[in-house]
């Protein structure tokens, strides 16, 4: 396997919409094999993920700016937050406009469970 430097420069990437209403995603980087990916996410105050769920690999979340919650946790500017694989968690909400750098070091969902 060949492997090579990546230089990503974001203000190059487009913001996509997802199907949840408020929330948008600029993939910085995907893997195709692995499913590994590198995101940014914003978060407009009061939107969020409405339902309880679980990832097919590790997710990291590092807030930038604002400040989101799942029940009992609540996540800051400047704080990590790491989800472990079969994890349940959530609903989340953003309590502020929020900005957060995401990383899956696998695929985000199970094929049979993707809720979004």
């Amino acid at each position: 396997m060949e492997s090579k430097e990546i230089l990503v420069d974001p203000e190059k990437v487009e913001w996509e919409t997802i199907k949840l209403a408020g929330i948008k995603i600029k993939y910085l980087y995907k893997n195709t094999q692995t499913g590994a990916s590198v995101a940014l996410i914003r978060f407009g105050k009061g939107t969020g993920i409405p339902e309880p769920h679980l990832h097919a690999s590790n997710q990291f979340m590092y807030v930038l700016k604002g400040k989101f919650s799942y029940p009992g946790i609540e996540v800051g500017e400047g704080m990590l937050y790491i989800n472990p694989k079969d994890q349940v968690h959530g609903p989340s909400i953003a309590l502020e406009d929020s900005l957060v750098l995401e990383i899956y070091d696998g695929p985000h969902y199970y094929p049979e469970k993707k809720p979004y």
